[in-house]
């Protein structure tokens, strides 16, 4: 009986222990901010088509680029690096689906060999970095700065420097379609992120990328093949910030080359390190990083539910990621229970007293 009633207290310790569990809270107090000034905030209805429609929709909608990019960038700060480049290779994706499919004919093989030659290409890209970093020997955030600078311009160059637009119903299902009532482009991104979760815990891959991230000469002398571990890690982060192009562009079925992407690598550092990731390799956690982009994608939409100015949103940003940031910090979680235990003792020794 005791140790059935310690059972749901140890485990919620264990849950408070988890860095993005600060993640989970935050995006509860958002929420609630955003039910105090709308009480039908939350509410989610069945609209006109048959799906569920309302601001969590959108919200989870809103975050399925994020979480793939975020997964991607879990994945190569686990290896004690950094990918400044998915955002450029978004609007990369974007630029050549746009193109490719501007000329096609509107059917299901159209948008499929749309979405094949964007993993193509991103994965290209994403080689690219991988190289770099693993045969050249540069700098993870060298490396990747170069193709961030480089892609955009690319993209530019692929579209001729104008908005590109097209048509296909079955690509622009991806992002606006829906099954069981929920967003498509929501589902697909979970189940990406599962399945990668699933390949680096349940195989001997996450621990190898952790090893090279703790210390890279161990890893090699224990026999871990670093050059072609970095080089899958990266391409892997290519495809994914490809495909969160691809939901990017398909919502709306045009890439802008100066707005798609845009600074979304900082909203993917961000998730990783809300979800516990640490930015100095060697520890990472897949579902940390979703709920960190799931957080992101709430505090955007909070920012615009609250009419926070736009020149004033990065500091709205600023202040509640640090204080989250802070809240996941065990040093000061330490100092507040010190502090905490010091104000408890008078009235323990009045108690004894008495």
């Amino acid at each position: 009986m005791s140790a059935n009633a310690h059972g749901p207290a140890e485990a919620l310790k264990g849950l408070v222990r988890r860095q993005y569990f600060w993640g989970i809270v935050a995006i509860a107090l958002l929420l609630l901010v955003n039910l105090v000034k709308d009480p039908g905030y939350l509410a989610v209805t069945i609209g006109s088509s048959g799906n569920l429609v309302g601001n969590v929709i959108d919200i989870l909608r809103a975050a399925a680029p994020i979480v793939l990019i975020a997964v991607g960038m879990c994945l190569v700060v686990a290896t004690g690096g950094i990918d400044l480049s998915v955002g450029s290779v978004m609007v990369v994706a974007g630029a050549v689906s746009m193109e490719f499919l501007s000329g096609a004919p509107d059917t299901l093989g159209s948008g499929l060999a749309a979405v094949g030659l964007v993993i193509a290409v991103s994965a290209a890209l994403g080689a690219v970095n991988g190289v770099l970093v693993s045969v050249v020997g540069l700098q993870p955030f060298i490396s990747t700065l170069v193709i961030m600078l480089a892609g955009r311009g690319l993209a530019k160059v692929i579209t001729g420097g104008q908005n590109t637009a097209a048509t296909n119903e079955s690509f622009r299902w991806i992002a606006n379609g829906h099954v069981l009532g929920l967003p498509v482009v929501f589902l697909l991104a979970l189940l990406l992120a599962v399945a990668m979760g699933i390949l680096v815990r349940r195989s001997a891959l996450g621990l190898m990328l952790e090893a090279i991230g703790m210390d890279a000469k161990a890893a090699r002398l224990a026999g871990v093949n670093r050059r072609a571990l970095l080089l899958t890690v990266y391409v892997l982060a290519g495809v994914l910030a490809g495909l969160a192009g691809v939901f990017a562009t398909a919502s709306v079925m045009t890439v802008d080359v100066s707005r798609t992407g845009y600074q979304l690598e900082l909203d993917a550092i961000l998730a990783v390190v809300i979800g516990g990731t640490s930015l100095a390799g060697g520890k990472f956690n897949i579902t940390g990083a979703v709920v960190g982009a799931i957080l992101i994608a709430t505090l955007d939409k909070t920012v615009v539910f609250l009419g926070v100015s736009s020149s004033a949103t990065p500091a709205f940003k600023a202040v509640v990621i640090v204080v989250l940031c802070l809240l996941q910090s065990e040093r000061v979680r330490r100092a507040f229970r010190q502090r905490r235990a010091a104000a408890a003792r008078p009235a323990e020794r009045e108690a004894v007293a008495a």
